[in-house]
């Protein structure tokens, strides 16, 4: 037998660069009659570099699902929240080239510019899309922006606790059982605090996650803040308590990529395409659409990287004029006069007019204005100190056409 295990063992060593049985954000749920194994996973609402250090069996259960469960549907936001924490300048050199004041990472609600993209839940949501993979959301944001207005309004105030220093060595370590030691000393300030952040909500997810597991053929990976994970009334407990069996899965990295990982990792970009205005882009992830007649516009595309602050958007007019690209773009951006409207070649030998712009509520904004017979397009993209000095913009604005 001996010689049968040993070189099991060492392919193992070979593949595993490190393993940490301690690690506890990874779990298995079976049992209960589920034919498909599903997996729980704690998360943390930030975008810091060392948390997407996932384990392989995290990139696997990721790889295998069928449907991503978050909290909320956290893209609905993109159209009413802007991340960003600090405010943008630009100077003008003597060519009227914009350039930034400061190269610093810019600080948002979930990091910095140094970060990922998008916070860690955001991030799965975008791979769901990507992948073509089914989404659910367990709870809206409306009910999460209510809880936390009523906490606010309270005479204690009260402050995000994802992104403190201390809560994100605990969640480095895996250790939810400190994590939710942590929240609890943390929310005793507040009148029943813990019981209405985590308590009450945890019993509500796990009625609803014990439905998505009784789908037949699902197979989920579901993300929850790690916070509610861990203790007699955490979802781990909540969810024995209806007969599954959950248990935790051994965290191991490889030295190379898994197979699962590499499955993940290749879906970078989400492909857009509407035929009925013959328009298309490439988004970082899926954007959201929005038609409003008030506005004018005929469909509206956006989406943000939530983590480091940078959004990408796609308006959409009827070209119901008889009037050349150049005046409509001096009507719909308002360059300043140190940096004039560029005339910009296309690669399908069309043009374009393209510059940087001061608004609300975007602030300040790289622009271009493309034309077709029937359309013209608004495309906007802005972010940071260091997305502002890049060419990101104009990366994103070559990704975007209309027939």
């Amino acid at each position: 037998m001996l010689k049968y295990i040993l070189p099991f063992v060492l392919s193992l060593s070979c593949l595993a660069q490190e393993i940490n049985p301690k690690h506890q954000l990874l779990w298995e749920i079976s049992g209960n009659g589920l034919k498909q194994k599903s997996y729980l996973f704690g998360s943390l609402h930030s975008n810091e570099k060392e948390l997407f250090k996932l384990t392989d069996s995290t990139y696997y259960a990721l790889d295998k699902a069928t449907t991503i469960v978050l909290e909320a549907d956290i893209f609905s936001i993109f159209d009413e929240y802007d991340t960003r924490q600090d405010y943008i300048e630009m100077n003008y050199d003597n060519q009227g080239n914009p350039y930034g004041n400061s190269y610093h990472a810019s600080s948002t609600s979930y990091g910095d510019e140094n970060g990922m993209p998008q916070f860690l839940d955001a991030y799965f949501q975008q791979y769901c899309y990507n992948a073509g993979k089914s989404f659910v959301e367990l709870e809206t944001v409306d009910s999460q922006v209510e809880l936390l207005s009523n906490m606010n309004r309270s005479r204690y105030g009260y402050n995000e606790y994802s992104t403190t220093d201390e809560l994100i060595k605990l969640y480095l370590k895996g250790d939810i059982y400190s994590i939710d030691e942590y929240l609890r000393s943390s929310m005793s300030i507040y009148p029943k605090g813990y019981e209405k952040v985590i308590v009450e909500r945890n019993f509500a997810m796990a009625v609803k996650l014990d439905s998505l597991l009784k789908i037949k053929d699902n197979k989920l990976f579901c993300a929850v803040g790690a916070g509610h994970l861990a203790g007699p009334s955490g979802l781990i407990n909540l969810l024995k308590s209806k007969g599954y069996k959950v248990r935790q899965v051994l965290a191991s990295y490889s030295i190379e990529p898994t197979i699962s990982e590499k499955n993940v990792r290749k879906y970078k970009s989400y492909t857009y395409r509407n035929d009925e205005f013959r328009l298309g882009a490439e988004f970082p992830g899926k954007p959201m659409e929005i038609v409003n007649e008030d506005e004018g516009y005929l469909l509206k595309l956006i989406y943000s990287d939530l983590g480091q602050g940078n959004s990408y958007v796609v308006e959409l007019y009827a070209n119901t004029e008889d009037i050349g690209l150049l005046q409509l773009a001096n009507r719909h951006i308002g360059t300043p006069e140190e940096s004039p409207l560029k005339q910009i070649k296309l690669d399908n030998g069309g043009e374009a007019y393209q510059g940087i712009a001061d608004t609300y509520v975007e602030g300040l904004y790289w622009v271009r204005v493309v034309m077709s017979e029937e359309y013209f397009g608004i495309i906007k993209a802005y972010g940071g100190n260091k997305f502002m000095n890049s060419n990101r913009a104009e990366r994103f604005f070559n990704k975007v056409y209309i027939d």
